[in-house]
Formats: C-alpha cells, sequence, structure tokens
C-alpha cells in the first residue's frame, strides 16, 4: 500500500501546483532500415531515413560486398562483407549520400538523410480564473400560517369539546387568548367587506321582475275599477 499511496500523492500535488504544466513531446524513437545486397544489387536502391535512424546492410550473394560512400555531408566506409555478413550505421548528419560496392561499381544507391523533428518545448499554460458572480439566491416564499380565526358561522357561546381541549398545542397554532382577541377585528372586517360587495345581478334581476309584475297589477286594477265605475254610470 505505501508504494502506491506515495506516487499518487506526488502526482496529486504536481497537478495542484501546476495545472497547466505541459509536458514535452517524448522524442520518436529511432527506426532501424534495412538494405539486403542481392542479386549484385542495393535493394532498395533508394532509401529515405530521418537523422538517428541506423541503416544495416546484409549481403545474400555469394560474392563479397562492401559500402562505401561518394557523395554526401559525412564519409562511411563498411568492412568486407561475405555472404550472410551485415553491417549498421547510424546517421547523424542530414543530408543525400552517394554509396557504391567498392568490388563491383556497378552497384551504386542512394540514401536521403531528412533531419529530426525538434523536440516541442516545455510550456507553461497559466489559465486566469476570473471570479464568477454567484446569482442571488432566489427570495423564499414564504406560506402564511392557516388562520386560527374561527369561522363566521360558529357562534361565540360555543367552546371546544373535550377532546380538543385535551390535545396540546402545537407551538404554530396560537393560543385561545389569542383567538379570542382577534375574532372581533374578524367580524368587523367581514362586515366592512360584506358592505362593499356589490348587489348580486340575479338579485338585481329578480327584483326588477318583481317591481314590473307589481305595475301591471296595479294597472289592470285600474283598468278595471274605470270599468265598473262606467257601468254603473
Amino acid at each position: 500500500m505505501p508504494r502506491l499511496t506515495v506516487p499518487r500523492t506526488l502526482l496529486a500535488a504536481f497537478l495542484v501546483a501546476a495545472p497547466g504544466a505541459v509536458l514535452p513531446a517524448s522524442p520518436a524513437e529511432a527506426a532501424t532500415h534495412q538494405v539486403l545486397m542481392s542479386g549484385y544489387a542495393f535493394s532498395p536502391r533508394s532509401l529515405t531515413i530521418t537523422a538517428g535512424d541506423t541503416v544495416t546492410w546484409t549481403n545474400q550473394d555469394q560474392a563479397p560486398h562492401d559500402v562505401k560512400t561518394t557523395s554526401g555531408p559525412a564519409s562511411i566506409h563498411s568492412p568486407m562483407l561475405n555472404k550472410g555478413g551485415s553491417w549498421s550505421h547510424t546517421f547523424t548528419t542530414a543530408g543525400t549520400y552517394g554509396y557504391v560496392c567498392t568490388v563491383h561499381p556497378d552497384m551504386t544507391a542512394q540514401l536521403v538523410v531528412k533531419p529530426a523533428a525538434a523536440p516541442a518545448p516545455t510550456q507553461h499554460q497559466h489559465q486566469h480564473q476570473h471570479p464568477t458572480t454567484s446569482a442571488p439566491p432566489q427570495a423564499r416564499t414564504t406560506r402564511p400560517a392557516a388562520s386560527a380565526e374561527p369561522s363566521p358561522h360558529m357562534s361565540h357561546s360555543e367552546e371546544p369539546s373535550s377532546a380538543e381541549a385535551a390535545v396540546p398545542a402545537s407551538p404554530d397554532t396560537p393560543s385561545p387568548s389569542a383567538s379570542a382577541a382577534t375574532q372581533p377585528a374578524s367580524i368587523d372586517a367581514q362586515a366592512a367587506a360584506s358592505a362593499a360587495r356589490p348587489l348580486d345581478p340575479l338579485l338585481l334581476l329578480t327584483g326588477v321582475i318583481a317591481g314590473v309584475a307589481v305595475l301591471c297589477l296595479l294597472l289592470v286594477g285600474s283598468r278595471a275599477a274605470a270599468r265598473g265605475e262606467g257601468e254603473r254610470g
């Protein structure tokens, strides 16, 4: 367990201390290329590599061969290779190399060495964190407590039953004295509300119909009385 805990702790400390650090890119691994000496020729005859790569020549002919540069930024010359023998060389200087087999001058080939890509430098990216303004907390909507006022239809002489009196009052429930004190104010408010309430349209229509009916009855009675007086005369 301690072997696993220590590296994780160091990694966490590094991430906290330098969150924007970028690790340098690892250099590309050097490659190895093969060139065969077969049929009195180099195969491949033209090869392109990167600086730092290694080229291995292997002789597959019965006759001996070697490798000697005829042009290029650096000069190389291999030992004489018999059948099955091989020789390797690592090219560090970029450029175009021409080489031949000194025993067989017709065996020519070319090697192009490209410069290696430079590793990316270490970069430290500073992250600027802007303070975020927190949204104002939403106003809490408080629901009013249930009114403990008695119903207007309840008589003032009514008292709570013994079962209700035995139940202990909760902290949110007002005491009986507070309820009795708020009763007159509630009755006055209800009376004022009923006085300011507009007349019911249905009651108004009923009154108008009743008035028209009374007028019709009076009109019919007056006409009947007039006919009676005319017949007497």
